[in-house]
């Protein structure tokens, strides 16, 4: 009689499980974060992988009904908050030679290997979080670099746009004049020029509105930190909904609402950035593990030089030459980058995630329908069917190769940097120094080589 009462159904299951990995992160999130130096991405997909259909099978979102037109809204809220709340050449050179590298190596088309490198040109805002969110480590950078990185992280997810639709327009359109006319006046002037100015005149609008009902009383202390997660999804909302670049709304609203540093000082206590992030950012990794293609990285009739070894040498490919050669060239042109350590930590920390995973659907719903709604399930009669078959599964390798590396790099520099110190020189425990990265430079002592940012705590202030 007891056990007829248990209802282990799919989403009870799924509260269960992701909610106890939230509060055993969160439990131990200062040691996770401070000795082991492991941020919560690597570790949420090592949940959804052990949990999903590959290992455990106790979460399985295809089984829910949950497929690419869920993603894709999944995928856009999140990277929209994360870029409300955060010089593309190193962008264009990232999306060229990724293109040649997929190109060559998987013996595609040239339009779908610019359709790949595009969905892996951005840095991910999510995964940079490792490097910039507060923590031993990131104490350990010049928070120059921090603001650079959070910047690039924070934009570049919207102006992949152009890279994007250079590969789809051609595929789509019937004449390469119709792919161009549509480039320009479609994706450069509606989507990325009209939606940043929108994301800015929304901003700026809402900081003032706040600040008129907080100075009158008319809002309570509830809903003034709850405004900043509504705003995120409104400016997303507005975006979307008119066809415009919903991330570059985002990114603009999120940088005129925040430009005096207002709204982050009346917050600061809150800590309602990391709030967010730690349940939004760990959700979306526990169903990307649950997610992952594993089948489709074998050879299948449609996509034949799709394998793991090709893969895994892609992964390594775009690692190595993505970012870290063309920001060691334009150090010199770079003022936040002052030596080439700093480039080399620039270039290699370019993280590949959920950005990757929406522009992925969205490539997708593009060669399925020509609009940006996605079908549940790709077609089998689509023109387009092995472009289709292939954008998935290779984006989705590159980025679980980029969770592990990029999420596992902070703990490999710093346990490198333990062991190379002379042993009268280590910190009492493995990868335990605070004092500043070598190589790079710190004019206050601990990074704090430059002006305070809005809202930011000055920390020569006093002195």
């Amino acid at each position: 009689m007891t056990w007829s009462q248990i209802e282990a159904t799919p989403p009870h299951l799924t509260y269960l499980i992701l909610s106890a990995f939230l509060i055993l992160y969160a439990l131990f999130s200062h040691l996770i974060r401070n000795n082991l130096h492991l941020s919560e991405p690597p570790l949420a997909t090592l949940v959804g992988i052990i949990f999903g259909p590959r290992v455990l099978g106790v979460l399985n979102p295809q089984s829910w009904g949950i497929e690419d037109d869920l993603t894709q809204e999944a995928t856009r809220v999140i990277v929209g908050v994360q870029v409300f709340a955060c010089g593309h050449i190193v962008g264009a050179f990232g999306w060229l030679v990724t293109g040649l590298f997929t190109y060559l190596l998987l013996n595609t088309t040239v339009a779908t290997a610019l359709i790949i490198s595009a969905c892996l040109a951005p840095t991910d805002p999510v995964l940079a979080a490792s490097v910039l969110a507060e923590s031993r480590f990131s104490n350990r950078v010049p928070r120059r670099l921090k603001h650079m990185l959070s910047a690039e992280s924070g934009c570049n997810d919207g102006v992949s746009f152009p890279f994007l639709y250079a590969g789809l327009l051609p595929v789509i359109k019937a004449t390469m004049g119709a792919a161009v006319k549509d480039w320009f006046l479609e994706t450069m002037l509606w989507q990325c020029t009209f939606g940043l100015s929108l994301g800015l005149l929304i901003g700026f609008s809402a900081n003032r509105v706040l600040r008129i009902s907080e100075n009158k009383e008319y809002i309570n202390s509830s809903s003034f930190l709850v405004f900043y997660f509504l705003l995120a999804i409104f400016s997303i909302g507005v975006g979307s909904t008119l066809g415009s670049d919903d991330f570059l709304v985002a990114f603009g609203a999120g940088a005129g609402f925040a430009w005096d540093g207002w709204f982050a000082r009346k917050t600061r206590a809150t800590n309602l950035p990391e709030v967010l992030d730690l349940f939004l950012n760990s959700s979306l990794f526990v169903y990307f593990g649950a997610i992952i293609p594993w089948s489709d990285f074998s050879p299948r009739d449609i996509t034949p030089d799709v394998t793991v070894g090709r893969l895994i040498g892609l992964l390594a490919l775009i690692l190595l030459f993505r970012r870290i050669p063309i920001v060691l060239a334009m150090k010199r042109f770079i003022p936040d980058i002052r030596t080439y350590r700093e480039a080399l930590f620039c270039g290699h920390f370019g993280p590949m995630g959920v950005g990757a995973l929406f522009l992925a659907i969205e490539a997708r719903a593009q060669l399925e329908t020509s609009t940006s709604v996605a079908l549940p399930h790709p077609p089998a009669d689509s023109p387009h069917r092995v472009a289709v078959e292939t954008v998935w599964p290779v984006v989705c390798f590159i980025v679980l190769g980029s969770i592990m590396v990029h999420g596992l790099s902070v703990a490999a520099i710093s346990v490198v940097g333990h062991f190379s110190r002379h042993e009268d020189e280590r910190a009492p425990f493995i990868a335990g120094e605070n004092d500043p990265l070598f190589g790079m430079i710190h004019e206050g002592g601990g990074g704090e080589s430059e002006p305070s940012v809005s809202g930011e705590d000055d920390p020569d202030a006093d002195e």
